[in-house]
C-alpha cells in the first residue's frame, strides 16, 4: 500500500469541500448573475459592489461572472490536483503539490477579498463563511509548505573489487 502524505491528504478533505461548493455557486452565477451574485455566499460581495462602485445592471452581470471564473479556476486546480493524485509515484514525490498550491493561493486570495467585502458591508454571516473558507486553505498551504516530499531511495550498485584469488583462478589451484 503506498504512503499518503500529510499535505496530500489534506487538500484532497480540502477539495471535496471547495470543488461541490464553489462549482455549484459558480453554475448559479452563470445561470442568473443577479440572483446568483446576491445569494448566500455571494451576497457581501453583491453589497460591496453596489454600495461602493455603483455598478449598472450589466457591470454587475460582468463581476458576477468574474467571480464565477474565479471560483471555477480554483475547483478546476483543485480537480487537476486529485488526478494528480491517481498516480502513486506522483503523489509520494509531490509532484501535484503546484496544482494544489495554485487553487490554494487563488481561493485564499477570493476568501480574504470576500471577507474584507463582508467586513466593510456588515455581513457578519458571510464575514464568518469566508473567514472559515480562508483559514481551511492557509491551514493546508502551511502544512504543504512545511512537509517535504518523500525522499527517492536509489540503490547503487558498487562494483565488486576484484581479489587474487577471482583474478587468477590458476593460483587457487597451485597453492
Amino acid at each position: 500500500m503506498a504512503k499518503w502524505r500529510i499535505s496530500s491528504a489534506n487538500g484532497v478533505l480540502i477539495a471535496a469541500y471547495f470543488i461541490p461548493s464553489w462549482v455549484i455557486i459558480a453554475f448559479k452565477i452563470i445561470v442568473s448573475p443577479i440572483h446568483g451574485l446576491y445569494d448566500r455566499p455571494n451576497i457581501a460581495v453583491a453589497i460591496f459592489l453596489s454600495d461602493h462602485f455603483h455598478l449598472a445592471a450589466l457591470a454587475t452581470v460582468r463581476a458576477a461572472w468574474l467571480l464565477a471564473l474565479a471560483k471555477l479556476t480554483v475547483a478546476a486546480f483543485f480537480a487537476l490536483f486529485l488526478a494528480l493524485l491517481t498516480r502513486p509515484a506522483i503523489r509520494q514525490s509531490g509532484g501535484c503539490d503546484e496544482a494544489l498550491g495554485i487553487a490554494l493561493s487563488l481561493g485564499s486570495i477570493i476568501s480574504f477579498a470576500s471577507m474584507v467585502m463582508a467586513s466593510q458591508a456588515g455581513e457578519m454571516e458571510a464575514m464568518r463563511l469566508h473567514a472559515t473558507e480562508l483559514l481551511l486553505l492557509l491551514g493546508t498551504a502551511i502544512v504543504l509548505l512545511v512537509e517535504r516530499p518523500a525522499a527517492v531511495v536509489t540503490q547503487v550498485e558498487q562494483p565488486a573489487k576484484p581479489t587474487l584469488m577471482t583474478n587468477y583462478p590458476h593460483a587457487a589451484q597451485n597453492s
